[in-house]
């Protein structure tokens, strides 16, 4: 395993969920795992959550158990702000950013956008 990745992934989640938005704005793209359908999981709460890796390589860790038959899929990060954002908003769903070994942070897709907003007004 490279040496970033090491050291990215014992990274809190919330350092974690910095990182995912300087990426995912550098590299114009945002990752989920997919099998007919894209991988999900939900909350005590029973609320559906969908997790995003920012680059292909965090998500492949994450093939496991309920999740081994997905394979990491790409999605540019306009289709994912202007399709999947409000999609997600519309069908109550909550993103796991840079979910690894079931942790992460949980967010509405309103607060992703705005803080992924906030990060390509840097650019």
């Amino acid at each position: 395993m490279h040496n970033e990745i090491k050291a990215v992934i014992k990274l809190p989640a919330l350092k974690r969920y910095s990182y995912f938005i300087k990426k995912v704005v550098d590299f114009e793209q945002v990752w989920g795992l997919y099998n007919d359908g894209w991988a999900m999981t939900e909350d005590s709460e029973g609320n559906q959550i969908i997790p995003f890796w920012p680059k292909s390589e965090y998500a492949d860790l994450c093939i496991e158990e309920n999740w081994k038959s997905y394979q990491p899929k790409k999605i540019d990060l306009d289709d994912f702000l202007g399709k999947w954002i409000p999609g997600m908003n519309r069908d109550g769903l909550k993103i796991a950013v840079f979910w690894y070994n079931n942790d992460s942070v949980i967010v509405e897709p309103d607060r992703l956008l705005s803080d992924l907003e906030e990060e390509l007004d840097n650019y």
